[in-house]
């Protein structure tokens, strides 16, 4: 595998470029715009994006790097959220069969593909919600929101979204971050509600988010899509970079 990166928006990407370093099946690392500074012999300066399987950018508007992605014809992944992304390249991106993956960060990825693991669990799904951290002053009343420790619980406010589940945001000050899935659903065992979430320092949840995107972009189909399109692959890519995940369910 030879993945670009774009460090133009935060320290996401370059801590998601130390997190792919750890992959056996890495063999070039190329950095954008930056001079590397690793001793690994697998990182150099990006020149020529024909070169590699995959770029990413943790850039807050990265439609100029998801334009040379395409014109170089390879698959590219973004953390910022890209539903416009989606409509200007998806055709072209299906067209020469490269794949571009939106919103590989924490709200847009890890908690919908959270969400989207557990309603695949089975049972009729009578209610689905998820909920994330961003930076902010803490609320002082809204939905309350278990997050695992260190996070804890929060109160957060209802977000719109175009899943079929109720979405929540949790402000919150510090380092940490988390997001969290709520699935209730009937079954033969009657009504079950299962709460699965994540807790970590911020930026290496957002690189995680991100990171595992880049591993996971070869088993999308071209053209564009998020995360939670393909949440079994996405995740298990996360679990495998190092995401610890809680979970408790409760029964009525």
């Amino acid at each position: 595998m030879k993945v670009a990166v774009e460090q133009a928006g935060s320290e996401v990407a370059l801590r998601a470029a130390r997190i792919i370093l750890a992959e056996r099946d890495l063999t070039s690392l190329g950095l954008i715009g930056g001079s590397p500074k690793s001793q690994d012999q697998r990182v150099h300066q990006a020149t020529d994006l024909t070169e590699y399987d995959v770029v990413m950018t943790d850039a807050p508007d990265p439609a100029g790097l998801v334009e040379a992605a395409l014109d170089a014809g390879v698959n590219c992944v973004v953390w910022a959220d890209g539903e416009e992304l989606e409509l200007e390249f998806g055709e072209r991106f299906a067209a020469t069969g490269a794949t571009l993956l939106t919103g590989a960060n924490l709200a847009s990825g890890l908690a919908p593909s959270l969400a989207a693991h557990e309603t695949a669990r089975g049972g009729e799904v009578m209610e689905v919600a998820i909920a994330w951290t961003e930076p902010g002053t803490p609320l002082r009343r809204g939905e309350p929101i278990p997050f695992p420790d260190p996070v804890g619980a929060r109160w957060a406010a209802q977000r719109e979204t175009d899943g079929g589940y109720k979405a929540f945001a949790a402000p919150i000050s510090g380092d940490w971050a988390g997001a969290l899935a709520k699935v209730t659903s009937a079954g033969t065992e009657g009504v079950v509600t299962r709460v699965v979430g994540v807790a970590d320092q911020a930026a290496h949840l957002e690189a995680l988010a991100l990171a595992a995107g880049v591993l996971a972009i070869d088993l999308y189909a071209p053209g564009a899509h998020r995360p939670a399109y393909a949440a079994e692959i996405y995740l298990a890519k996360a679990l495998g970079a190092g995401l610890g995940v809680a979970s408790y369910e409760m029964a009525e």
